[in-house]
């Protein structure tokens, strides 16, 4: 393991500079939109199921587009593609902020546009992994900054939005969110990127385009070994945290209390984020796996109905965990898989890694009414434990090195 000084390289430089204003705002946005969408839905009268089901209904087209968002970023280029879908999530946040402002927003409306919102969102996201090596010299440094900047938006988000929430309601917070992915799009087109070089081909076709990417996902064990533990954990552990976990501290500790337990998981992800730039295990998702152990906590902290002291404790541990994670995991997709084929791995790698997730987000409503939302939240924690000794006991995971610089 390596310490990186700081003011190693030059990371700052103009398009860097522009990605990470970009990523940073529409951050801050979506870091609003969990405490919004779980106070909105409730206060429109559609309890936890409805919770679920605008979730899920954001998550459903993300994993059912991806692959297709994977390809269109290598075929067309990642940044047209994130500005386009940039401007659809622009105008989806806009028409709920408008419907929640003058008091009408049936259930059908938020599943609607949050579906849209999620297909926009299966373009954007595959282009991310792309992205960074092109704006970034040193890729593990420019990822942990971006991890801060998501820890940030974690740390102020839900803050704000409560507070946001209480004196003006969830409307203004989905405007906010809509003018952040305004800015978005403005940063991305100042961008000044040199044209990708691709080799010519006769028979380019999205099949072959999608096969080739499923080869070089396949091909790496490291990569779906972790997919296949992230399945069973959103389906367990993440799919389940923000329906459940909301309303359980909601009804004992008050609304106030969830968006500070948000914010503490984000200043935790801050210091997870930092120590990420400054540290570099020699093998990356070994260190990355040990501290997913913290991650744990968040679940049980809730579960047994903590006092608030321990409750933000355990989401900052939490956070930090899960920031040094993201950072090594997104550091090791980026620098092991060949450029031209980024963006479709990271298509697959998304697909698999969220594809529990609106399942756990749905059977969350219905496991809480059959066993109780606190056992609920107890079998997570439970599985985020065991899913990390899996995780480090696979030997093509636990053995990966750090790519060459």
């Amino acid at each position: 393991m390596t310490v990186v000084p700081p003011g190693t390289g030059r990371m700052w430089t103009r398009d860097f500079s522009l990605y990470f204003v970009a990523r940073a705002v529409a951050l801050l946005g979506d870091g609003m939109l969990p405490v919004a969408v779980a106070l909105a839905v409730r206060s429109a009268g559609h309890g936890d199921s409805g919770v679920g089901l605008v979730l899920a209904s954001w998550m459903t087209p993300l994993i059912a587009l991806i692959l297709f968002g994977g390809v269109f970023a290598d075929r067309f280029g990642a940044r047209r593609l994130m500005i386009g879908a940039d401007v659809v999530r622009m105008l989806t946040q806009s028409v709920v902020a408008v419907a929640l402002i003058t008091g009408d927003a049936p259930l059908w409306l938020l599943i609607t546009m949050s579906a849209l919102a999620g297909a926009a969102t299966a373009m954007f996201q595959p282009g991310v992994a792309g992205m960074v090596p092109r704006v970034a010299a040193d890729v593990q440094r420019a990822n942990g900054a971006l991890r801060v900047a998501d820890a940030g938006a974690q740390l102020l988000g839900p803050a704000l939005s409560a507070t946001l929430v209480v004196l003006t309601g969830p409307g203004t917070v989905y405007a906010i969110n809509a003018a952040t992915f305004a800015v978005s799009a403005l940063c991305l087109l100042a961008l000044r990127l040199p044209p990708v070089a691709r080799a010519p081909r006769a028979d380019v076709t999205i099949r072959r385009d999608l096969r080739e990417g499923w080869h070089e996902f396949r091909t790496r064990s490291w990569m779906w070994s972790v997919i296949l533990i992230w399945v069973v954990f959103g389906v367990t552990l993440f799919g389940p945290n923000i329906p459940l976990s909301s309303g359980v501290i909601t009804e004992y500790l008050g609304e106030n209390a969830y968006g500070w337990a948000m914010s503490a998981m984000g200043g935790g992800t801050v210091f997870g984020g930092l120590l990420a730039m400054r540290v570099r295990p020699a093998r990356p998702l070994a260190a990355g796996g040990l501290a997913m152990f913290g991650f744990a906590l968040i679940p049980l902290s809730v579960s047994v109905h903590a006092p608030l002291g321990l409750l933000l404790a355990a989401h900052a541990v939490g956070g930090a965990a899960w920031a040094f994670w993201s950072v090594m995991w997104a550091t090791s997709v980026q620098t092991q898989v060949p450029g031209d084929v980024l963006n479709r791995v990271s298509a697959y790698e998304i697909a698999g890694s969220t594809a529990g997730i609106p399942i756990g987000q749905v059977l969350a409503a219905p496991a809480a009414v059959l066993i109780g939302a606190d056992q609920v939240l107890g079998v997570s924690a439970l599985v985020g434990v065991l899913g990390c000794v899996v995780l480090l006991a696979v030997r093509p995971v636990r053995e990966l090195r750090r790519a060459a610089a």
